[in-house]
């Protein structure tokens, strides 16, 4: 079966013209020129702003044309993540989709659902001509993922609605009506190569195959961040057995959870013996911590390498190794306002060596509270700082504020409650969306995100339930029928 075959048909052939098309972040071109083209070949009014939002217009349902306009709102950009040995190209390749029951799946990448799912709804509402509704603008934003591009360039008066469905949500049945402000920090650390000492045995160390996941919508579920994790090792291992460090790498995406780092190091041959004994030792230690949150399949491992002319110098090393051993990682507080909700947490995102003889490690702050995320940030720099780093902010991002009061909340709960006949949970996330920034600009907006359900996003596992789809679509042109 290929996703064509599923229903409801329009929304799921929206999205698999979607997939075909590739589209990570920052490199949008392609998907710019699809949507253009897309409308055209439909008849569809569509323009495109300075920073690359493209907006789509439908009239109403003749009868309603008095309606209140309705923004609906999706990002253009995904997550580019695949497994280890995947041949894939995000800039050319199309996506790969696999029905698997009743799910959506790629095969070895992120499938793209988030916010391909969001877009291609807001496309079906354009070709659908049996729905009643008041006028429509259809948004579609740029660079969602890292800074939230299209958001702050939006410009005055390229949509003019005061309702707005965001539609990059990730559980049906949740309407919500808040998220987390966030920042990057960026620290970047010199370092100068070496003569590797004499008499040394060199293996390369390795996490693989940890679920990762979303930074914000998974961070509070326990799993392991591999770029710590693989610097707790190395910590250990230095101050049993003296080790040198020649390269190290993880982690990629700041909005994602790290599930592969690696290191090259060197020990001194004579404790080449009781070094496994450590390093099998803290393989049971690691598993046993993370059985619950990242299952069995999850891979700590030491492989003899090479041996290496150059080393990190030693000062570098240490140094670079202590701090990512104690960077801030993962919930660091819980909301007072709203129980259950994280607040604060911080996501120890990447560590890469650079050609430039630098190393730079990217970590994403993301608070409910703005200062609390900026005194997260600050902790990060004063750690980084203090072993000679180079530190700077980037992509920082207002929170959305609950409106408990919101018009369009309470037609889209009753049109939950008389579809499915039981109330739906009406919460905040910790996760990021554009609708903050919407706010700053439009301050009259009403707003209100939902989306179908989604599992494991930004990461390769994501998959989208085939039966939620069918519910979204469901709700969100009931809801457009209310507001008519």
């Amino acid at each position: 079966m290929k996703i064509t075959d599923l229903e409801p048909g329009l929304i799921w052939e929206c999205f698999d013209e979607i997939t075909k098309v590739p589209r990570p972040t920052h490199h949008l071109d392609k998907m710019r020129e699809f949507l253009i083209d897309w409308a055209k070949r439909h008849g569809i009014e569509a323009h495109c702003d300075s920073v690359g939002n493209v907006m789509m217009k439908k009239a109403a349902t003749p009868g309603h044309e008095n309606a209140p306009v309705v923004i609906l709102q999706g990002h253009q950009d995904m997550v580019a993540e695949k497994r280890p040995g995947v041949e894939h190209d995000f800039l050319t390749d199309p996506i790969k989709t696999v029905v698997d029951g009743e799910w959506v799946r790629a095969e070895g990448t992120t499938l793209g659902a988030d916010n391909g799912m969001g877009c291609a709804a807001a496309m079906a509402v354009l070709l659908d001509k049996d729905l009643v509704h008041g006028p429509i603008e259809c948004l579609f934003t740029v660079d969602e993922e890292q800074g939230l591009i299209g958001a702050n360039g939006l410009e005055k008066g390229f949509v003019t609605g005061d309702i707005l469905l965001n539609l990059d949500s990730e559980e049906m049945g949740q309407l919500v009506i808040g998220c987390a402000g966030g920042k990057v920090t960026l620290a970047s650390l010199p370092y100068t190569m070496e003569k590797a000492a004499e008499g040394q045995i060199f293996h390369r160390v390795s996490f693989s195959n940890l679920k990762g996941g979303h930074s914000g919508m998974e961070i509070a579920l326990g799993r392991a961040n591999a770029n710590q994790q693989l610097c707790r090792f190395l910590w250990e291992a230095d101050r049993k057995f003296g080790i040198t460090l020649a390269e190290i790498d993880g982690g990629n995406l700041a909005n994602a959870i790290p599930r592969d780092a690696h290191a090259v190091i060197g020990i001194p041959a004579e404790y080449e013996a009781e070094f496994h004994e450590f390093a099998a030792d803290f393989d049971k230690c690691v598993h046993a911590e993370f059985m619950a949150a990242e299952g069995k399949d999850f891979t700590f491992e030491v492989k003899e390498e090479e041996a290496r002319a150059e080393v990190i110098d030693c000062k570098t090393a240490h140094n670079l190794i202590s701090a990512v051993f104690a960077c801030p990682n993962g919930v660091q507080g819980m909301s007072l306002a709203i129980p259950g909700l994280v607040e604060t947490s911080c996501n120890l995102a990447s560590v890469k060596m650079t050609d430039g003889g630098r190393i730079d490690i990217t970590v994403h702050q993301r608070s409910s509270v703005d200062s609390r995320r900026d005194e997260i940030a600050d902790r990060v720099k004063a750690l980084f700082s203090m072993i000679g780093a180079e530190v700077s902010f980037d992509d920082a991002y207002v929170g959305w504020a609950p409106n408990p009061e919101s018009k369009v909340l309470k037609v889209a709960e009753e049109s939950y409650e008389e579809l499915f006949h039981h109330k739906p949970k009406v919460e905040a996330l910790h996760a990021g969306l554009e609708c903050g920034l919407f706010l700053e600009k439009m301050p009259a907006l009403d707003m209100v995100s939902f989306g179908p359900t989604l599992k494991d996003i930004h990461s390769p596992n994501e998959k989208a339930n085939i039966a939620s789809v069918g519910d979204f679509w469901k709700l969100l042109t009931d809801i457009l029928r209310r507001l008519a």
